[in-house]
């Protein structure tokens, strides 16, 4: 019976998986973010983030051995090697192995296999879910890299030996994207590179490598862990150095993003109990300074486990020592001697960048670095997708609007057409009706001047009734005189009775001429009735 990878296959094609894609790993959270955050939440959301990026490099490791597995390259390995690889994860990452579990996930009954779902359900549930990090994370990194590299790996041709070639095979398992398959990108390539470079005390040239990256850009592809591998044991950007530089400067980038090493070097410590001062070879992690007899690090003579609370201080020089400064822990303080200044400051810089870190919550400087060129890369792909849809949307947009200007373009030639025709019918109609208007103002004209002779002959008449109309508002005029003249005679006769009344009472005759004024009054009144005519 042959079983698949489950999420994946050999091609790289992803298949939908709760424990991987339904999780947050780091690659979703930016560091921005994560600094403003509570140091209470940011340790928890920390830790969750570790734990997840290491499910993550485990996964990858493994992948490497399924994939060994794989002699045909099918995507299947038989259930007998998958018992054994089980069976090698599980002790070497300190879990109990359940031989029943695996044979119930994958049993067969007269139908075939009850479960289609590959390795991956198997190995999420009963490995992956209950791994701790007690394990030796090394020792499982070289199981996988037995099984993978024996396959894969041409040892005639390299230079670099093979733990040379194991450690670059742990920093690009590091650095590579969560894809299958995996390769590396090339700003991760180009990280590592710069790094290892810098490790040997050489100078990067920046030309070579974006040549090289010029040309895989126009190959379209990235390289695997075993084309990595050949690239850096060819020595094509280490020219001029020699083998064990070059080992010397994996050695150097592995401890570091590998082993989270940030600082390592000889100084002397004093001791708790005689009080002497010892030579120890000291390295320096994000939780811990361990100190060994030597570099070699066969013998490990004690660790002192950082926090938040611990501190670094620098010491005054006393019994003879220089370059003294002291780290109090909660339960030990310690005094070490650099060996000078420079890095005595180093030292203690580098120890309060772990406590800062830890006090935050945070990881460490490499891992957020990595974290953060993630980020980018996700937030630029998301840009170049953006952009990619936009281009697109134009594109459809622009076809839409040839489309339109086509269908724009026979319109108006339709419509030019029917203007043509719709013309030639005005310009006939125009002349027909030309024909009838000159007809009509013909007759128009007939018909004006005989309204001109009639309005004349009522103009005519108008100007006679207005002269009546004047003659009768003289009229009217006079005979308002002649009232006037009336009332003054009555009243003048009124006047003339009062006083021929007044003159009986009195005995006195009155004067002659009133009366005859009376009397010639009412004589004009008489004769002015008498001229008055009617008005037709």
């Amino acid at each position: 019976m042959c079983i698949t990878f489950g999420f994946m296959s050999l091609s790289g094609a992803a298949t939908q998986n709760p424990h991987v894609n339904k999780r947050v790993t780091p690659r979703h959270v930016t560091a921005a973010g994560i600094v403003k955050t509570l140091p209470c939440w940011s340790q928890w959301f920390w830790r969750t983030v570790v734990a997840m990026a290491l499910r993550d490099e485990l996964l990858k490791s493994i992948w490497h051995a399924f994939t060994a597995l794989d002699v045909d390259k099918s995507g299947k390995v038989s259930k007998s090697q998958l018992k054994v690889l089980s069976y090698n994860l599980c002790t070497l990452m300190k879990i109990p192995h359940d031989p029943v579990a695996l044979e119930e996930h994958f049993k067969d009954d007269d139908e075939g296999p009850v479960s289609n779902q590959g390795y991956m359900p198997y190995l999420n549930t009963f490995i992956l879910d209950k791994v701790k990090e007690e394990f030796d994370r090394q020792d499982f990194d070289r199981m996988c890299w037995t099984l993978c590299a024996r396959k894969n790996l041409d040892r005639s041709n390299l230079l670099i030996s093979d733990d040379d070639a194991f450690k670059i095979w742990c920093i690009f398992n590091f650095l590579c994207e969560d894809r299958y398959p995996l390769s590396i990108v090339t700003e991760e390539m180009e990280y590592f590179l710069h790094k290892l470079t810098d490790s040997m005390g050489g100078s990067w040239v920046e030309e070579r490598f974006e040549d090289y990256k010029l040309e895989l850009q126009a190959q379209q592809r990235s390289l695997s862990a075993w084309e990595l591998i050949t690239l850096v044991a060819s020595g094509h950007f280490s020219k001029g150095m020699d083998r064990q530089t070059l080992s010397m400067g994996i050695n150097e980038v592995y401890h570091e993003l590998i082993l989270d090493v940030l600082k390592q070097g000889y100084m002397m410590k004093k001791g708790h109990k005689r009080k002497n001062w010892t030579e120890r070879w000291f390295v320096l992690k994000p939780t811990s300074i361990s100190y060994y007899m030597g570099e070699d690090l066969a013998e490990k003579k004690g660790d002192i486990q950082l926090d938040g609370n611990c501190c670094v201080e620098p010491l005054p020089d006393k019994e003879g020592k220089k370059c003294l400064f002291f780290i109090k822990c909660a339960e030990k303080s310690f005094e070490i001697s650099a060996s000078d200044k420079k890095r005595k400051q180093e030292w203690i810089q580098a120890i309060q960048t772990c406590v800062s870190l830890l006090r935050l919550g945070l990881p460490a400087p490499h891992r957020e670095a990595r974290l953060r060129r993630r980020e980018q890369r996700r937030r630029l792909q998301a840009e170049q997708e953006e952009l990619e849809a936009r281009m697109k949307e134009l594109q459809a947009a622009n076809e839409t609007k040839q489309q339109e200007l086509e269908a724009m373009r026979k319109a108006l030639e339709e419509a030019a057409a029917s203007a043509a025709e719709e013309e030639r019918r005005r310009l006939q109609t125009q002349t027909e009706l030309q024909d009838r208007y000159r007809t009509d103002l013909e007759r128009e004209k007939t018909v004006r001047q005989q309204m001109e002779q009639q309005v004349a002959q009522k103009a005519s008449e108008v100007d006679q009734y207005l002269q009546r109309v004047r003659e009768l508002e003289d009229m009217y005029h006079r005979l308002e005189d002649a009232l006037e003249e009336e009332r003054t005679a009555r009243q003048d006769e009124e006047t003339v009775r009062r006083l021929q009344a007044r003159s009986v009472r009195t005995g006195q005759p009155a004067h002659t001429n009133t009366n005859t004024h009376t009397r010639t009054c009412i004589h004009t009144h008489k004769c002015t009735h008498t001229h008055i005519r009617p008005l037709w």
